[in-house]
C-alpha cells in the first residue's frame, strides 16, 4: 500500500514532525532504466550494463542499479506523494548521510518510506529533514538509508488568501 500526505497548513506540517510523512509507490528498476542512468551519468561500469558478464562474474547474479539511481528517485517520490499547497516550490537542499546498504538487482522494485525528522524556518519558507529508507520489494534489508533535506518556499501572500 502506498500513501501520500497533504498538509494544508504550516501548522499541520509542524504537528507531523516525528511521524512517517508518506510511503511512496513501488518503482521497477529494470535494465532499461539502469542503462539510461548509465548513459546520462557516463557511468557504464559492466556490473550495471553488461548483463552477460554480470550473470557470469557478479556476486549478485546479474546487473545491479547504480546507488545514485536509487537515490535519484527521491525527487519523484516527493513530487508524487507530498502535497504542501501553501508552498510555491521546493528544492533538494542536500543530504547529510547516505548509506547504500544493499544493491538493487535489475528487475527489482523499490519504494521509499519518509519520516519527517525535523522542520525549521528559513527566509521565505521552511527546511525539512526526512529520514528516508528505500526498501526493496521482498527483501528485509533496505537498499538505501539517507537523511534528505528539502527546502520549500511559501506561496506569495496574495496567493495564500482564500
Amino acid at each position: 500500500m502506498t500513501t501520500g500526505s497533504r498538509y494544508d497548513t504550516l501548522e499541520a506540517l509542524r504537528a507531523a514532525v516525528g511521524t512517517e510523512a508518506f510511503v511512496s509507490d513501488w518503482v521497477l528498476i529494470d535494465q532499461h532504466r539502469i542503462n539510461l542512468f548509465a548513459e546520462a551519468t557516463d557511468d557504464p561500469q559492466w556490473i550495471h550494463v553488461d548483463t552477460e558478464r554480470a550473470a557470469r562474474e557478479s556476486p549478485f547474479g546479474g546487473t545491479i542499479a547504480h546507488g545514485f539511481l536509487t537515490l535519484a528517485l527521491l525527487g519523484r517520490f516527493y513530487d508524487r506523494h507530498l502535497a504542501l499547497p501553501f508552498c510555491a516550490m521546493g528544492i533538494n537542499y542536500g543530504l547529510n548521510r547516505v548509506r547504500f546498504t544493499r544493491p538493487v538487482r535489475a528487475g527489482q522494485r523499490v519504494r521509499g518510506r519518509f519520516l519527517l525528522s525535523s522542520l525549521e524556518d528559513i527566509a521565505g519558507g521552511i527546511q525539512m529533514s526526512f529520514t528516508v529508507t528505500i526498501e526493496i520489494d521482498g527483501e528485509e534489508k533496505p537498499a538505501c538509508v539517507a537523511e534528505s533535506l528539502v527546502q520549500q518556499y511559501f506561496q506569495p501572500e496574495a496567493e495564500r488568501r482564500p
